[in-house]
């Protein structure tokens, strides 16, 4: 209850910042469309409306609070020039502002993971199937899928089912880039949102 009152009060500073700034202009940049007031923005398997009213969900769905921050932070952080979209993926500890969130981002995203999905390979390809997840070769996972997170920021998730010496891997990997468009506490629940729509019922 605390953490969606600290949102919903993100967010209400997060709208004050966006009725001063020129949301539609950033949509090249973002790689998004911008739609009458704002701009249409995919985020995993729903699309939202930004605009200086507040957020929306296309589809109709409610908007958690976590949501309504990320977007709009997204928007609010967009560089003045396209940032080079390196191709280097990296771990969510190796951003160099990540360090107070690692702890919270392990264990509710790789540990969940692989709790849920240890010996069940195929109920976790299914599920990243469904989320819109591209399933991706490789010789050295399991199961591999890369996932877009927002426009201009993919996720890969690497998985390895547990045998009988080890247990269960899973890891979320970034574009380098992505700290370009949202701080350490965004990119954090953009990581966390995808494991909790992956087990979901």
């Amino acid at each position: 209850m605390q953490q969606s009152h600290i949102f919903e009060e993100t967010y209400q500073l997060y709208l004050e910042e966006l009725s001063h700034i020129d949301i539609a202009a950033r949509a090249d940049l973002l790689g998004v469309n911008s739609e009458k007031d704002g701009l249409k923005i995919p985020l995993y398997d729903r699309e939202y409306l930004v605009s200086k009213g507040g957020i929306a969900d296309l589809g109709g769905g409610q908007v958690t609070p976590a949501i309504r921050v990320v977007l709009c932070k997204y928007v609010l952080t967009c560089p003045a020039e396209l940032p080079a979209l390196s191709d280097r993926l990296v771990t969510y500890r190796e951003f160099k502002d990540a360090g107070p969130l690692i702890s919270y981002f392990t264990t509710n995203t790789n540990k969940i993971l692989e709790t849920t999905f240890a010996g069940n390979v195929s109920a976790l390809r299914q599920r990243s199937l469904l989320l819109g997840g591209e399933i991706k070769t490789s010789e050295t996972y399991d199961l591999s899928v890369q996932f877009h997170a927002l426009p201009r920021i993919p996720v890969l998730l690497n998985f390895n089912d547990r045998d009988e010496l080890f247990p269960a891997t899973a890891s979320i990997l970034y574009r380098a880039s992505a700290e370009c468009f949202l701080d350490m506490e965004c990119l954090a629940i953009t990581g966390t949102l995808l494991a909790g729509l992956l087990i979901r019922p």
